[in-house]
C-alpha cells in the first residue's frame, strides 16, 4: 500500500483530499504545517486561512473523524527564509511579490515533501484545485481543474519535475460545491468553513506596517512624480504601492491615476494615466518550465499575469539563458514586476516566471 503525506490546513479542500486518498486505498497520514503563527497570535487570526492556528484543531478533528494518523510539523525557519525575507525584501525593491508561490515551491513541497520521504511516504498530497499529469513526452505537468472557477494552477507553476512525480491532488477532478458536498456526506464539520483569503501572515492586510515591524526602520515617504518627473505630490513610502495600483493614492488629479513604476533607488512612485499603464511586452527570468524541457522556438501561448486575470494571448521567445520576452496581442494593464506570468498550452501548465 503507497503511504501518502497530505498536507492539511483544517479547510474542506485538504479535509477531502485526505477522505478522497484513504477511499483510494492509500495509507494516509494528516500533517499540518506550523509556518508563522505564534500561541498568542491565535486569537487575531482565526479567520488566516490555510495557516492559522484554528487549523491545528480543526486538522485534528477532521484526522480523528477519518481515523487517519496525524502531526503537526514545524516549518517556522523554512518560512521565514523562503517567504517572509523574500517578501519584505521584494517589496523594498518596489516589486509586488507573491509569497504563495514562494510558499508552495520552498516551504509546502521542498521541505514538507522532503521530511515526508524520511518517513517513509511515497507521495505527499494537497487540497489545490489542479491535476497532476504526467505526458506522452515522460513530463509531468498541471492540468487546470475540472473547476476552472477554481482553478490554482497559476499558483503552482514553479514546482518540479521531482515534486510533481511525487505529487498528488484529488480535489482537481471536482467543483468546489461537490467538495463541499462530499464534506457534508461524511459530516465533517468543516463543510461549510470559508475559503482563505490575503496572505496569511499579515492578517490584516497591511502590509506596510508589518515590512516596517520586520526591518525595523521607518520607511521614508517620497515623491509622486509623472513620467516626465513632475512631481505631483508625497507618497507615504513605496512599501505602500504596488504597480497598477489605483486607489488610495490620495491624489485629485482630475482623471483616473495609476502606479505604473515603482523606483527605489530615487524613492519616488511614478504616476500616470491608464493609457500609460497599458503595454504589449514584458519580460521574465527565474523560469521554470514544466510541459517541455526548455523553449526551444517562439511559441503561441495563453498566459496570466495575475491570479485573478483573464488571461491572454501571446508569444514567448527566449531571449538570454533565463529570460523571455512576451508579446501580447492586445494590451495589458498592469503589467506587475515581482508578480508571476504562467503560459499555458492548452488545458496544461507550459511554465511560467518573474515579471522582470
Amino acid at each position: 500500500m503507497k503511504k501518502v503525506v497530505v498536507g492539511m490546513s483544517g479547510g474542506v479542500d485538504s479535509s477531502v483530499a485526505a477522505y478522497l486518498l484513504k477511499q483510494q486505498g492509500y495509507e494516509v497520514i494528516g500533517v499540518t504545517m506550523q509556518i508563522w503563527q505564534d500561541e498568542e497570535q491565535a486569537v487575531q487570526e482565526e479567520n488566516a486561512g490555510c495557516c492559522g492556528l484554528s487549523a491545528v484543531d480543526d486538522a485534528r478533528r477532521v484526522a480523528a473523524a477519518l481515523e487517519i494518523p496525524y502531526y503537526v510539523m514545524n516549518f517556522k525557519k523554512e518560512f521565514k527564509e523562503q517567504v517572509i525575507d523574500y517578501f519584505v525584501s521584494s517589496y523594498m525593491q518596489g516589486k509586488t511579490p507573491n509569497p504563495c508561490i514562494a510558499c508552495n515551491r520552498y516551504v509546502k513541497w521542498e521541505s514538507l515533501l522532503q521530511r515526508s520521504l524520511a518517513i517513509g511516504a511515497d507521495y505527499i498530497a494537497t487540497g489545490h484545485y489542479a491535476r497532476v499529469v504526467k505526458l506522452e513526452n515522460g513530463r509531468y505537468t498541471l492540468q487546470r481543474s475540472a473547476s476552472i472557477a477554481k482553478d490554482q494552477t497559476y499558483a503552482l507553476y514553479n514546482l518540479t519535475q521531482e515534486q510533481l512525480s511525487r505529487t498528488l491532488m484529488p480535489v482537481g477532478d471536482y467543483s468546489k460545491e461537490e467538495i463541499r458536498e462530499m464534506a457534508e456526506n461524511i459530516n465533517l464539520r468543516i463543510a461549510k468553513k470559508p475559503d482563505s483569503q490575503d496572505i496569511c501572515f499579515v492578517p490584516d492586510g497591511d502590509y506596510a506596517r508589518y515590512i516596517e515591524e520586520e526591518v525595523g526602520v521607518e520607511i521614508p515617504t517620497g515623491n509622486f512624480v509623472t513620467l516626465d518627473g513632475t512631481v505631483l505630490g508625497k507618497h507615504k513610502g513605496i512599501t505602500h504601492y504596488t504597480v497598477g495600483q489605483r486607489k488610495g493614492l490620495g491624489l485629485a488629479l482630475g482623471y483616473p491615476a495609476f502606479v505604473l513604476e515603482i523606483r527605489p533607488d530615487t524613492n519616488e512612485v511614478v504616476i500616470g494615466t491608464k493609457e500609460e499603464s497599458m503595454t504589449k511586452t514584458l519580460k521574465a527570468n527565474t523560469l521554470n518550465f514544466m510541459s517541455i524541457e526548455e523553449l526551444k522556438e517562439p511559441m503561441r501561448v495563453f498566459a496570466k499575469i495575475r491570479y485573478n486575470h483573464k488571461g491572454a494571448w501571446c508569444t514567448i521567445e527566449m531571449i538570454g539563458e533565463d529570460e523571455l520576452l512576451c508579446t501580447f496581442e492586445e494590451e495589458q494593464r498592469a503589467v506587475t514586476p515581482g508578480q508571476a506570468v504562467v503560459f499555458y498550452d492548452g488545458e496544461y501548465v507550459l511554465g511560467g516566471g518573474t515579471i522582470v
